[in-house]
């Protein structure tokens, strides 16, 4: 059978570990043909091999302008063309605000929210090439909440929301959809040092209403879906999960 993603190509940032690896799994198992890019180049072509012979791993630091122009022609020149971007790549650092250095906040805000935008500016013209697209942008529930110690963080997270209501906009008339996904707490490398794990010596208490860490195939699921022609409708909105952290407190007497 035919999967969701057959004969569709896609990029995916920070695709060495993690949930983009996840993604890149998911795509190919599902019909597409992946370029998997990070700047962890070990890890990374380990990715790509373990997927096989869809997928190809193209070093990638998503703050190079020149490194996003030459993935996005390694993706046509290797599958032909472009459908679909997944701006999966993102770096966290905690810390009170008056702490955090200028470095620090300039650093997460390259990573987080000048690497989409410049994915998204070296993306469009092969997507229009493609006759259109869709690019799904991983925002975090940080970026529809504040989050203490956050700052660079949240602030990166918010922005990533905000662009992806822009280029929605402004790409909707050449075919390319474009939404962004908020994650809440999921189990990858990046926030393993926080104790989201599902180590029982180390796991924390979940009072989300499901009460465990999310999975990073449970997130490549809905991006999947975005990229996909089943969201055909689907543009400019922000797509939620977390658990159902969001819908609000829950109170131990209620659930008693």
């Amino acid at each position: 059978m035919a999967g969701d993603l057959e004969g569709k190509v896609a990029l995916i940032s920070g695709a060495a570990r993690g949930m983009g690896a996840e993604e890149a799994r998911l795509f190919a198992a599902q019909g597409a043909r992946v370029v998997l890019g990070d700047v962890l180049d070990e890890e990374g072509e380990k990715t790509a091999a373990e997927i096989g012979e869809s997928a190809i791993y193209q070093h990638l630091d998503v703050t190079s302008e020149a490194d996003w122009e030459a993935a996005v022609a390694r993706a046509e020149a290797t599958f032909g063309k472009l459908d679909i971007l997944v701006n999966n790549a993102g770096i966290l650092r905690f810390g009170p605000l008056e702490t955090t250095s200028l470095e620090e906040y300039e650093l997460v805000i390259r990573v987080n929210q000048i690497g989409p935008f410049l994915g998204v500016k070296a993306a469009v013209p092969a997507l229009r090439r493609a006759g259109g697209g869709s690019i799904v942008n991983i925002s975090s529930l940080a970026g529809m909440q504040g989050i203490a110690g956050g700052v660079a963080y949240a602030s990166s997270k918010w922005a990533l929301r905000g662009m992806t209501k822009v280029a929605a906009l402004e790409l909707g008339s050449a075919g390319i959809r474009v939404n962004s996904v908020h994650p809440g707490g999921v189990e990858t490398p990046m926030t393993r040092p926080l104790g989201m794990n599902t180590d029982p010596d180390q796991v924390r208490e979940y009072t989300t209403p499901i009460a465990r860490i999310g999975r990073p195939d449970e997130v490549a699921q809905l991006v999947l879906f975005l990229a996909s022609d089943k969201s055909s409708y689907s543009t400019g909105s922000e797509f939620v999960v977390d658990g159902g952290l969001l819908a609000g407190q829950t109170y131990a007497s209620l659930s008693d």
